[in-house]
């Protein structure tokens, strides 16, 4: 049967990583196992130069050099360790992004839109990465600046298995389990991948069965048979799209978290099955990589977002305020389109709808009268 096209995500990745992605990302593995069996004390460094050398590859020197600006524009800005100045510089880096003369001069560097679209996926994770050290910078003590050097910023920014996509590590990290230097066994790390291998082809299976049978996405994207359906029907499709979600999610990152496997790291949690929520703040959880979010940047809006601004130790204004920057930097993040906004309203909402709800239900006055 043919291929349900319209789950541009999955399609566009896919297409990636059969031509090129999935070659590199093996190149990667090469290098790592050889660099932990020789030189483990350098292990980070040659990871860094095998990450610029595939970046410059697929993006580009200019693609290449965009990036490396950016990471010397935060590092630059970090010195001041001045967080409000760090998010200021992120924002604004972001925003660059979406300025239609800097798009329109981006796209004239590459033949095709899938190859535009590769550079800007790539920006947008790599301006997490850069927040994240920034920020790690900017609270550490002088004499822990060591290990926040430019070098160190450069070999967490050009990490090539989360180089992409994601999923985010935080720099303190990705620099604690990087120079953390452990015994190298070939034998365990053979059923590492082995394993690992088998459980992302089965799920890559059942992802490929799902977008050649059921056609949700197509489904959706046309007014016609939604307007026809049942509430059951749409109920269904909707639980079926967010399934595919799930699975699709364990395919792309799952094989990141395998080579951070292999590499001595450990990896975010993938994500547990959404039929198994039922609560809405419990999928919202900020401190939890297992929920949904991780798919998201829930680790990085927790850290560097939620817990600055008080989070749930604040008042319960300052909760508020907590809660609705996360979703609002988790909307302006994926593109600010009007949309997204909505999105990030409702689900903000439905957060403080049911935490709300719980309070007034802890109240011992209203426990009497239940």
């Amino acid at each position: 049967l043919p291929q349900d096209p319209m789950d541009f995500e999955w399609s566009y990745w896919i297409e990636w990583g059969r031509e090129r992605i999935l070659w590199l990302l093996a190149g990667h593995l090469l290098v790592s196992q050889v660099s932990r069996l020789l030189v483990e004390k350098y292990k980070p460094w040659c990871l860094m130069v095998y990450g610029m050398a595939a970046c410059w590859l697929l993006l580009g020197i200019k693609g290449f050099a965009v990036i490396l600006l950016h990471a010397a524009i935060s590092f630059a800005v970090a010195q001041f360790q001045l967080s409000l100045l760090t998010w200021l510089c992120s924002l604004i880096l972001l925003s660059t992004l979406r300025i239609p003369a800097v798009e329109e001069a981006k796209r004239k560097w590459y033949d095709t839109e899938n190859e535009y679209y590769l550079l800007l996926f790539t920006v947008s994770v790599r301006c997490l990465f850069c927040t994240s050290f920034s920020l790690e910078y900017c609270w550490h003590a002088p004499t822990q600046k060591s290990s926040h050097s430019f070098p160190w910023m450069l070999a967490y920014v050009f990490y090539y298995p989360t180089f992409h996509n994601g999923p985010l590590v935080n720099f303190d990290e990705f620099s604690k389990q990087m120079r953390r230097q452990e015994a190298f066994s070939v034998k365990t790390n053979l059923s590492i991948l082995i394993v690992g291998i088998i459980r992302i082809f089965f799920w890559w299976c059942l992802a490929e069965l799902m977008i050649h049978l059921m056609y949700i996405h197509a489904l959706y994207s046309s007014a016609l048979p939604l307007e026809s359906a049942s509430y059951w029907a749409l109920g269904g499709l909707a639980l079926a799209q967010v399934l595919f979600f799930y699975v699709k999610y364990l395919v792309l990152y799952g094989v990141p978290a395998l080579l951070l496997r292999m590499d001595g790291l450990k990896p975010p949690a993938l994500p547990c099955c959404v039929s198994l929520m039922h609560s809405f703040t419990k999928m919202w959880r900020l401190i939890s990589v297992k929920s949904l979010t991780a798919l998201l940047i829930c680790r990085f809006t927790y850290r560097y977002i939620y817990v600055p601004m008080g989070g749930s130790q604040s008042s319960l204004l300052g909760t508020l305020l907590s809660t609705a920057l996360t979703f609002a930097f988790v909307s302006y993040w994926h593109g600010g389109q009007s949309y997204l906004w909505y999105w990030g309203a409702l689900n903000w909402l439905g957060v403080i709808v049911e935490n709300g709800t719980k309070r007034i239900l802890s109240i011992s006055l209203i426990q009497d009268l239940t």
